[in-house]
């Protein structure tokens, strides 16, 4: 697990700086200029993202057992995770969505994140799942008191909503009907 719990302190680490110390990033941008910044940021959170899959993988060929959830669970863990590929597609696509939830993405992490923990009790899904739910809901608190900065974006449209629920239903179908076998190795739902 060492592996996995070194993905998520790169990954969620870098992805943190603004909620732990924000002048410290902001400072980080001065010295490095943007793009730097963005291009080290990416490298760092992409070597953590690495690590996740990598270290995943390595947990669940040892798994350990920290609770046994009920199976029907697992069918509410499905509709929890209904609106998950929407809301992450509204943070890109603006609309009433995201001017409704402040930050679509955010919410859609953490109901990921729950329906996962109330479908699997692995230690290593509870580092996994617990640790991006810890996260956003961290994000989220601390977004409260930062100061939002400008981030260039689409002009907000109705139709970007629609977009976004029709793609993302798509994309939510694809993957209970193979996707998450194909690219995680488990099938959603035992029936």
């Amino acid at each position: 697990m060492t592996v996995l719990v070194l993905g998520l302190i790169l990954f969620l680490g870098v992805h943190s700086l603004s909620i732990v110390n924000e002048p410290f990033r902001d400072r980080l941008v001065a010295r490095l200029g943007e793009w730097p910044y963005k291009g080290l940021y990416s490298l760092i959170a992409l070597a953590g993202l690495l690590a996740i899959v990598w270290g995943y993988g390595l947990a669940r060929q040892a798994p350990v057992l920290i609770y046994a959830p009920p199976s029907w669970l697992s069918h509410v863990a499905m509709v929890l995770l209904l609106p998950v590929f929407p809301l992450f597609l509204a943070a890109y696509l603006p609309g009433r969505i995201k001017l409704k939830l402040k930050h679509p993405m955010l919410v859609a992490v953490k109901l990921w994140a729950l329906a996962h923990l109330l479908a699997n009790g692995m230690a290593h899904d509870v580092l996994l799942f617990g640790g991006f739910l810890a996260w956003a809901v961290a994000d989220r608190i601390s977004l409260k008191r930062r100061q939002p900065r400008a981030v260039p974006a689409l002009p907000a449209s109705g139709f970007n909503d629609l977009i976004a629920v029709v793609l993302g239903l798509a994309i939510y179908g694809a993957f209970i009907t193979g996707g998450h076998y194909w690219l995680i190795g488990v099938e959603p739902v035992a029936f």
